[in-house]
């Protein structure tokens, strides 16, 4: 029994690195970071963050979810067959074209799977959708307790969005000047056991598996899930923001599972699982979009002196612990209210910096250190107050 198991531990780790989901999510989140790259160089004239920046700080959270939800999903008997990993696969691969990571949500990718195992078979004829591809045997209460769970990873990620993990950016203000704006965007491939029709593990106790589909012999795979969502905030800290949207997110998990378990008995309550978790998303990503509209913006031109948009990793400005939001009043001495004042107040000590910087709680702190041989020249603070299209930094320091 324990080396079956064992067996099909490693037949199941195989078949993901035979995925080729997993090899297409490295492309997206390559690409993605190519363009947020591109956009880095014309709004601030350099790069500040690396090419996979999009997809660190999450594998904790990956690989702990994926080991959790392998145990609530073998543990309990949860079984899909093949074409319905296929169908949230493509579904997957389709949305992600767009590059726009919110299109990654579960919601959508398991949402959409679910339209389309429901419905294509019905509307359209045999001999365009043969059961082979679209089968009859679909464990509609499985998806919706897989979108249930995989919503809590989502509001997990979330909360593990902060202003020194979101991407700064320009745009145009309502006045037409440029205001900083933060993006809290991530993408992550969470790897689980899932239970599969055909293999050598047979029925350990009277309930497994739970949900079954045909058969009485099953396999195991590790199947990768893609979870992905980028929000723009303009009007307070990138953290605050996401921070918001936690709690309903975590509710609407919890509406979508007592759905989804209720679909064990009452069939389509599936399907209310489904359109109530895509239309809870969509209404979570209105409220934000139309409170942060409302705000003025909080990284605009500040008459104190310099808003830190954002500060660039491995500077003195990283080492010191500025941070995005705060304000720079003060560089040696001098008080600056651009980043012109900022530079050349910068280079009249030489080797050796203070600035005096306004914090979170409005309260004034005075830091100050000597530039190392491998720092870079300008501190490493991005400000909104250079105009897009120009430089941020001078090249001749």
């Amino acid at each position: 029994m324990a080396e079956t198991w064992l067996m099909e531990l490693w037949n199941g780790i195989v078949r993901f690195f035979l995925n080729p989901l997993v090899y297409w999510t490295v492309i997206v989140i390559a690409l993605s970071g190519v363009m947020r790259i591109r956009q880095e160089r014309k709004n601030f004239g350099r790069k500040l963050f690396p090419l996979f920046m999009e997809s660190q700080h999450t594998w904790s959270i990956a690989i702990g979810f994926g080991l959790l939800l392998s145990i609530v999903a073998v543990g309990a008997g949860v079984v899909f067959n093949k074409q319905m990993m296929d169908a949230v696969a493509l579904v997957t691969m389709a949305l992600s074209l767009t590059l726009r990571f919110t299109f990654l949500s579960p919601v959508y990718t398991i949402g959409i799977s679910y339209l389309l195992l429901l419905f294509l078979p019905v509307a359209l004829p045999d001999r365009m959708f043969p059961s082979s591809i679209f089968p009859s045997a679909v464990n509609f209460t499985g998806l919706g307790l897989l979108l249930a769970i995989l919503l809590i990873a989502e509001a997990l990620l979330l909360q593990k969005s902060g202003r020194d993990t979101s991407f700064p950016a320009l745009q145009h203000g309502r006045r037409g000047h440029w205001i900083g704006v933060h993006h809290f965007k991530k993408v992550s491939l969470i790897p689980f056991f899932i239970l599969i029709p055909e293999g050598p593990i047979t029925a350990f106790a009277s309930f497994w598996p739970l949900i079954s589909i045909n058969g009485e012999s099953y396999g195991l795979a590790l199947i990768p899930f893609v979870i992905g969502f980028n929000h723009a905030v303009q009007g307070s800290f990138p953290k605050k923001a996401a921070d918001a949207m936690v709690r309903p997110l975590v509710i609407l998990a919890m509406t979508v599972l007592l759905l989804a378990v209720g679909s064990l008995y009452v069939g389509w309550l599936s399907l209310a699982a489904i359109i109530t978790g895509i239309i809870g998303r969509e209404y979570i990503n209105y409220r934000h979009r139309q409170n942060d509209r409302m705000k003025e913006s909080f990284f605009h031109k500040n008459e104190r002196g310099i808003k830190v948009l954002a500060v660039i990793p491995d500077t003195p400005a990283y080492r010191l612990g500025i941070t995005a939001g705060e304000t720079v009043t003060k560089v040696n001495g001098t008080k600056i209210n651009n980043m012109t004042e900022f530079y050349a107040a910068l280079q009249r000590n030489g080797a050796f910096f203070k600035v005096e910087i306004i914090g979170d709680n409005g309260e004034a702190r005075l830091l100050q250190s000597a530039f190392y041989e491998k720092d870079h020249h300008e501190l490493g603070i991005i400000s909104a107050n250079a105009r897009s299209g120009e430089k941020a930094f001078p090249e001749n320091g």
